[in-house]
């Protein structure tokens, strides 16, 4: 059963357009309530009708001008303004902004007009900061400060509405990118009736599917490289046999450097996914690193005497006694993988510079040789699988001894980079946290 299903489109349409409605309405409501407000203001003052008839009696016995001061002695201790029309005069001597609201058809707020006998009338409005009549720019700024509060509500709950769902995939992009990849959008986001539902969904698909691939691929890889391991050492045995029996040793030889190569991949495919499979988790003891890396240049002296390479080490004093927490198989075969590599770029006569220093908590390990570098938009890629720079370093290798050293750093809770020295070479340096100086 399809699921109905509202588009954000009409989500955010409807939002701002309900917005802008309740400014409108609560607006007038206010405006209203504010004009009631100034009407009662008036209404309530007592005896306008026997003040208006002592100042038509005034008018009539004593003249205007007592009119006028009883008026404006009555309008002071009321708070208001008072003026008697007279039959035979117009509204011109009212002040201009009581004309306008007298003449106004839609102002609810008006002065106060009595009738009279003898065809006088009596206004009276409010006097200002009295009580009475609000400053009509009170009203507008009122207006637009309520208007400005209820669509910046608005706004803000339609961006939150929007956004935050797509935090949340973005942060679980990231999640899966770094290696969680039993991590999906929440159901709550997925289950939405909208485009940011339908994304959510497609996203979670996606995600499984390459999941499932990626799973798939590594099974393969890991399940024939374990395979070969069996017809390849037979196929070793048979090579020593058929060499000891007389065959030719050149060609013998030479099967046996190819067997040799072989061996040397699957060993690498299966480390490189044993580290995987196990979702970083590794032994755990104590490893002096001074004491590892002189086991490393050890195993690689024959190597690199072969390659004409001469391998230099500068330790600082701080090394000696300090210790990381790990694999000593692991963490030798990363080093060995990272010396290897440095090793097979180095021209002949050049040298592969081993340090060790001690900063802020961390062992720093860096082996820079003396070949030609990477590119700058390839240094990030030298640690994937099967990756090989081939423009610049092209060699031996299948591309898998810097990812196998990376994923045993990572597992160590270390990390490692690449970069191009400023002479020439490269330079990969990892730094691992110390775990206890004795």
């Amino acid at each position: 059963m399809t699921r109905f299903r509202f588009p954000l489109f009409w989500r955010i349409f409807l939002s701002i357009w309900l917005a802008m409605a309740v400014t409108v309405v609560a607006s007038q409501l206010a405006t209203r309530v504010l004009l009631d407000r100034e009407r009662q203001a008036i209404v309530r003052q007592a005896g306008l009708q026997d003040i208006a008839s002592e100042a038509i009696n005034l008018r009539e016995q004593l003249g205007r001008a007592e009119a006028r001061r009883f008026l404006r002695m009555e309008g002071e201790r009321l708070k208001l303004h008072l003026m008697l029309i007279e039959p035979d005069q117009s509204h011109h001597r009212l002040p201009r902004m009581v004309r306008e609201r007298m003449q106004s058809n839609w102002h609810l707020s008006k002065p106060a007009v009595l009738d009279l006998n003898g065809g006088y009338q009596l206004i009276a409005w409010p006097r200002m900061g009295a009580g009475g009549w609000l400053h009509p720019g009170l009203f507008r700024m009122f207006e637009l400060v309520l208007a400005f509060v209820v669509i910046s509500m608005a706004c803000w709950l339609v961006a939150r509405f929007v956004s935050r769902p797509l935090r949340h995939m973005e942060g679980t992009a990231r999640s899966i990118a770094k290696g969680d990849t039993e991590l999906r959008v929440a159901d709550t986001i997925a289950r939405r009736r909208d485009e940011v539902g339908q994304l959510a969904s497609a996203f979670n698909a996606m995600t499984d599917r390459l999941c499932q691939l990626l799973d798939r691929h590594n099974r393969l890889l890991r399940d024939i490289s374990h395979d070969l391991r069996t017809p390849l050492a037979r196929q070793r045995i048979a090579i020593e046999l058929a060499s000891d029996a007389g065959a030719d040793p050149a060609l013998m030889d030479s099967i046996l450097r190819q067997n040799e190569r072989l061996e040397t991949m699957t060993s690498q495919i299966l480390t490189l996914y044993r580290v995987s499979e196990n979702g970083g988790v590794v032994e755990q003891q104590p490893v002096r690193p001074l004491s590892l890396i002189n086991r490393v240049l050890g195993d690689a002296s024959d190597y690199a005497e072969q390659q004409g390479v001469d391998c230099k080490m500068v330790a600082s004093d701080d090394v000696a006694n300090i210790t990381i927490l790990g694999d000593p198989g692991l963490l030798q075969r990363a080093f060995d993988n990272i010396l290897q590599n440095a090793l097979d770029h180095t021209p002949p006569g050049q040298s592969v510079n081993v340090g060790l220093s001690v900063s802020n908590g961390r062992v720093e390990v860096s082996i820079a040789d003396e070949g030609a570098g990477a590119p700058e938009e390839m240094l990030k890629q030298l640690f994937e699988p099967f990756f090989r720079a081939d423009e610049s370093r092209g060699g031996k290798g299948w591309g898998l001894g810097l990812a196998i050293a990376r994923d045993i750093i990572l597992a160590h809770d270390g990390d490692v980079t690449a970069q191009n020295r400023s002479g020439s070479g490269l330079q990969v340096t990892v730094r691992l946290p110390v775990f206890f100086g004795s």
